[in-house]
């Protein structure tokens, strides 16, 4: 379905609708959290709901993993000797539709927008080579960097509909942050299939029995 804005009988361009979408919108939270009209915390969403490295416009949520991570943090990362590589993955509607088993059984996924320019490409297949670990921050740069990959050129734009679940071969991730996800999701089949089930149940259990909070507002664990 295709939706147009208008004013009068003019139908507004892109930066348009996005300045009505900020005046009029609401912080696009997941379904799981829950907030009333009048909401004392909703101001502070919009601010919280967005990582601190956040770019560009076309998302319907945010990274979560990204959330951990604030200004002193990067500076500190940097100042350890790690190099910082950003790269875009619009989350889509779908990351939050839950698995049936028809759509497990399938070679794709719901498809989501991919953005890998050079330069960063260049940083990660160089970390790759000098024998440096790649630490992806999210599942959703596990999927961009995987898609990018896969696909073999740079720069790399494009929708990407890559499943990643048990039994997938990775290419260019050697550890991952990431919070704790909801059961029937995409996220945690991906999460197992880096991991392995068994070692991600036994997390979730641990997770469970020391009271960590679950999904976006979260805690968030290393694999590595």
């Amino acid at each position: 379905m295709v939706v147009e804005l208008r004013r009068g009988e003019a139908v507004l361009d892109l930066p348009e609708v996005f300045q009505v979408c900020e005046r009029a919108g609401e912080t696009p939270l997941p379904p799981y959290i829950h907030r009333e009209e009048g909401d004392r915390r909703n101001p502070l969403d919009r601010e919280r709901y967005q990582t601190v490295y956040a770019r560009q416009l076309g998302a319907v949520a945010a990274p979560t993993a990204g959330l951990h991570f604030t200004e002193e943090t990067l500076r500190a990362v940097r100042d350890a000797g790690a190099a910082l590589v950003t790269i875009t993955l619009h989350v889509g509607h779908g990351t939050f539709k839950p698995l049936t088993g028809e759509a497990y059984a399938r070679s794709s996924l719901h498809p989501e927008w991919v953005s890998v320019e050079e330069e960063a490409g260049r940083e990660i297949l160089k970390a790759r080579k000098e024998g440096r670990r790649v630490i992806s921050v999210g599942t959703t740069t596990v999927r961009a960097i995987e898609s990018f990959l896969s696909a073999g050129r740079l720069p790399f734009q494009g929708r990407t509909d890559i499943f990643i679940k048990p039994g997938y071969t990775f290419r260019g991730v050697d550890a991952l942050i990431t919070n704790f996800h909801l059961p029937r999701s995409s996220l945690l089949c991906l999460v197992c299939a880096f991991a392995g089930r068994e070692l991600i149940l036994q997390a979730y259990e641990a997770a469970i029995r020391e009271s960590y909070r679950f999904y976006s507002y979260g805690d968030a664990m290393l694999i590595s």
